[in-house]
């Protein structure tokens, strides 16, 4: 990894994410941290439900009604100087306004209802030029035309007149990135950005996001549960559960030496090639995860956990061990790290 990369564009440290639950707030996530450096690729994975895009907009101060930032900071810094604590923005306002879609760009999870149906994909994307610098309307359509080249759109200037519901969803998950990276942010947000497209297709945004990152020098937080997508991209992973990152480290490390039962639960579960021959079963991981208004005690994966040390796992959260750049939070990490 390049020295660039070793100076993060975001650190994020603690953060705890509440919703309103009749008065009483209840934690979504808890104490999550990362970092991510200068041109970097981290991967952020869990199951459904494990409180990745709900991480994902607290970094955009895009958290829906109910839902707030209970503690914790989000530091954003990138080349040029700029620095400020993302918390402390607030979710409104010029200042956070200023850093949507210009210095951090996001990619949504769903292309299909991610554009107003009523407005052409020009618009929409022009749009965010002009709001963010002091260009003209056909400076920023031209900006808009030269993007949509850029991620594959065929006669991206005749597209530009065209509405969603008239773009394939391949097409539209291009437009989406187009529009995310139109004022080329130092940082994108790519939340499951293949998540219902075909294979062909999935494989096609993932060599375009990767050139792009190249082009851009930009950073990534990609947020996926595929972790066949992972080794293609990312250079580092955290694991999430439950609303905390229970594993992290470069890719290389946790696929060669997963620690955390749960890592490894995930990692059983992935189909290989030539497991047919071998006789080997897909392992589904037991249980389902926990209810956030009901969340087990200590270890939140000891329910499931089939190497628990009872009744230790359920007393209390267990101990974050680390060596070098592998962090995992379990009672058996400190030894396995160690091996």
């Amino acid at each position: 990894m390049s020295a660039l990369a070793e100076i993060p564009v975001l650190s994020v440290n603690q953060l705890s994410i509440a919703v309103d639950n009749d008065g009483t707030p209840v934690p979504i996530t808890d104490d999550v941290s990362f970092t991510i450096g200068r041109g970097e690729v981290l991967a952020l994975v869990g199951e459904s439900g494990s409180g990745k895009s709900v991480t994902a907009l607290a970094l955009m101060q895009l958290l829906g009604a109910g839902l707030r930032i209970a503690r914790g900071e989000i530091v954003f810094e990138t080349h040029d100087g700029f620095r400020t604590d993302v918390v402390r923005l607030g979710a409104k306002g010029k200042a956070i306004e200023a850093l949507r879609g210009a210095r951090m760009g996001m990619i949504f999870q769903e292309p299909m209802s991610s554009f107003s149906p009523i407005h052409t994909i020009g618009a929409q994307i022009a749009e965010v030029v002009q709001v963010h610098e002091k260009v003209g309307r056909a400076a920023a359509r031209a900006r808009a035309a030269e993007l949509l080249g850029k991620v594959g759109i065929p006669d991206p200037v005749g597209a530009l007149d065209r509405y969603p519901t008239e773009f394939s969803g391949g097409m539209r998950q291009r437009a989406m990135i187009a529009r995310a990276l139109i004022c080329k942010p130092s940082l994108l947000i790519a939340d499951e950005p293949t998540t219902a497209l075909d294979v062909t297709i999935q494989g096609q945004i993932l060599q375009l996001l990767r050139s792009l990152k190249r082009e851009f020098g930009m950073s990534i937080l990609f947020i996926t549960h595929d972790l066949g997508i992972v080794a293609q991209m990312a250079d580092r992973v955290a694991i999430m559960y439950s609303g905390r990152i229970v594993e992290s480290g470069p890719v290389r490390d946790i696929f060669r030496h997963p620690v955390h039962p749960y890592t490894r639960a995930l990692l059983d579960a992935v189909p290989r090639l030539g497991d047919i021959d071998r006789g080997r079963r897909i392992q589904p991981i037991a249980g389902a995860m926990p209810n956030i208004f009901d969340a087990p005690s200590g270890c939140r994966f000891h329910p499931r956990c089939p190497v628990r040390d009872m009744p230790r796992c359920a007393e209390k959260l267990p101990p974050r061990a680390e060596v070098e750049k592998h962090f995992v939070e379990c009672i058996h990490g400190e030894r396995e790290l160690a091996k």
